[in-house]
């Protein structure tokens, strides 16, 4: 009976992970899953491990379908890799603190969940993607802890609640055993919650601009037109047709342009690479740019695919600010790509965003993917920036999960932030990451993203200054568990 009910929770923990992350991602599921993951790798035989890397991997399968867009091999080895991660903590957890103990033992799930989860988002090609964080999107006063320490504060308080509810399940709930405990887990945790929500309730009331964000509406004939444009391109099959339709997509992006600063748009933002245009004609682009914004008074981001057929790097993502008198103030090539054929086909940045100054504020460009790493990000909240103008693109599967995780760079740098997005969901947020305004692309007939959002708006963060202390700190927990237990084997 006691190992069916260990499968049991497994089972259920399993269960509860498919909606942690990913297609569906349900906020009290995160919390929930380690909870009973946890259970079962302390109560089944070390080698049970392996059949909860299993269910994670199945788990992570599931919820990631259509996310990760990899099929076949290339998936299911990505998936494996998830699990694997995931499965690290738990091992960390049964080798330390499987046998009841004090409190104290129940920070080494959460700081090697913490640990791992940093180094992993650091040091791997796809960011953050998969952090619990995420998952509490919405979740007003626990974001702000992301302005203190990152995403990492969020992952830990998840994951140290599974640790504190197991340590009280090992000690059969005995409320005089565990009060002391609970009662400080409960402290810290309120100690989040009461101060994210006075945050939020101080925050200043300042005044706004209007900002208007273009996407290609997705289905209509420009978006399927300009899919036939891109592929010829890349293929250098650029005939008098294909240069055409080029030219045709410009001009249509340019009248809606246009419409948006008569509609009383103090800032355009383009879509990311929104506009095709060859290298050769990327200049006369940008000078008709700059004379629409001259003769409107607007400021204008555009979101640029500059294409150079038959170059070992054909493409340049870029974005371009133009002033309202005209003037370039910004060029930005994204720096990160996203692994497959984006890092084969495009020349990367070199990593630095322009933060420059408007009458709005301070105002930064990153690219799409460049917002699924924090410390890339961290440098607009360190120059003091107001507003993040990101131009993007996305699929189906994650219009809305990758609009919530963009939102959290928002909170931790302390910028207001809009974020237009090419088939996917755009949206507008304040400092603390609530919303102004939200479009998905996939149901409207317009793709046009109007907010008013915060001027001067911006003002810094503990995080901006501390950055990833919170979870080098965490780094170096794990690093001296696995030093004292070296040494003492080798004692």
């Amino acid at each position: 009976m006691a190992s069916l009910a260990h499968l049991g929770t497994l089972l259920l923990g399993g269960a509860l992970q498919i909606l942690g992350f990913g297609r569906w991602m349900v906020a009290p599921a995160a919390w929930l899953a380690p909870v009973f993951l946890l259970h079962y790798a302390r109560e089944a035989p070390l080698g049970g491990l392996v059949v909860l890397w299993l269910v994670l991997a199945l788990a992570a399968g599931a919820s990631n379908r259509g996310v990760i867009p990899l099929k076949g091999l290339g998936y299911g080895g990505v998936v494996a890799g998830i699990a694997a991660a995931m499965t690290v903590p738990f091992l960390m957890d049964r080798l330390f603190a499987a046998q009841p103990g004090g409190v104290w033992s129940t920070l080494v799930f959460p700081v090697t969940w913490t640990a791992v989860g940093f180094l992993t988002a650091r040091f791997n090609p796809f960011g953050t993607w998969g952090m619990l964080a995420y998952t509490q999107h919405g979740i007003g006063p626990l974001m702000q802890l992301a302005s203190v320490t990152g995403i990492w504060g969020i992952d830990f308080l998840i994951t140290w609640f599974a640790a504190v509810a197991n340590w009280a399940w090992d000690l059969h709930f005995d409320w005089s055993l565990i009060q002391n405990g609970v009662a400080f887990y409960g402290a810290v945790l309120g100690l989040v919650l009461v101060g994210g929500g006075l945050r939020l309730a101080l925050a200043p009331h300042r005044a706004t601009v209007r900002v208007a964000g273009l996407a290609w509406p997705e289905g209509g004939p420009e978006s399927g037109e300009y899919e036939r444009v891109l592929s010829a391109v890349f293929r250098q099959a650029i005939d008098d047709q294909v240069q055409e339709s080029m030219a045709r997509l410009q001009e249509v992006f340019f009248e809606r342009t246009l419409r948006e600063a008569r509609a009383g748009a103090q800032i355009i933002l383009w879509s990311e690479a929104s506009v095709l245009v060859l290298k050769e004609e990327e200049e006369a682009l940008i000078e008709r740019a700059r004379s629409l914004a001259r003769a409107n008074n607007v400021y204008l981001l555009m979101g640029l695919a500059v294409l150079s057929p038959g170059a070992n790097r054909p493409l340049e993502n870029k974005a371009v600010f133009v002033s309202s008198a005209g003037e370039v103030m910004a060029s930005y090539n994204k720096t990160m790509a996203v692994p497959g054929l984006e890092r084969q086909l495009m020349t990367p940045g070199t990593g630095r965003i322009p933060v420059v100054e408007t009458p709005y504020g301070r105002v930064a460009s990153p690219i799409c993917f460049d917002l699924d790493f924090p410390h890339l990000v961290r440098q607009v909240g360190v120059a003091g920036a107001d507003l993040l103008l990101v131009p993007a693109a996305d699929w189906a599967a994650i219009t809305h999960l990758h609009q919530a995780m963009a939102e959290f760079r928002a909170v931790e740098n302390g910028t207001a932030m809009v974020r237009v997005t090419r088939s996917g969901g755009s949206g507008a947020v304040d400092p603390y990451g609530r919303r102004c305004a939200f479009l998905d692309s996939y149901t409207t007939e317009d793709a046009v993203l109007v907010a008013n959002v915060p001027v001067r708006a911006g003002r810094g963060t503990m995080y901006s200054s501390a950055g990833d202390l919170f979870a080098w700190l965490c780094v170096f927990g794990v690093a001296v568990l696995v030093v004292r237990a070296v040494a003492g084997i080798l004692g």
